[in-house]
């Protein structure tokens, strides 16, 4: 028997709910992001290997937490 995905229980909609904010934080803070990452573009012809899309997603993520972290610094009322 299947769930059907419009018979949400309260639970799986607060999951969506959660999973929705991730990504569109995500996304706010992506241009952020790559600044602090200080990765180049691809030249063109070229496209990345796989070591290096992997180190690329690594300094990404780790600029990710940084861009966030400097949001929630900056966002936090003075003392």
């Amino acid at each position: 028997m299947t769930v059907s995905t419009t018979q949400r229980g309260p639970a799986m909609s607060a999951d969506i709910d959660r999973q929705q904010t991730k990504v569109k934080e995500f996304m706010q803070l992506l241009p952020l992001t790559v600044a602090l990452s200080g990765l180049t573009h691809a030249e063109g012809g070229r496209p990345f290997t796989e070591a290096q899309l992997d180190g690329r997603a690594m300094a990404l993520r780790a600029a990710y937490k940084v861009a966030r972290q400097l949001v929630l610094e900056i966002a936090k009322p003075a003392e």
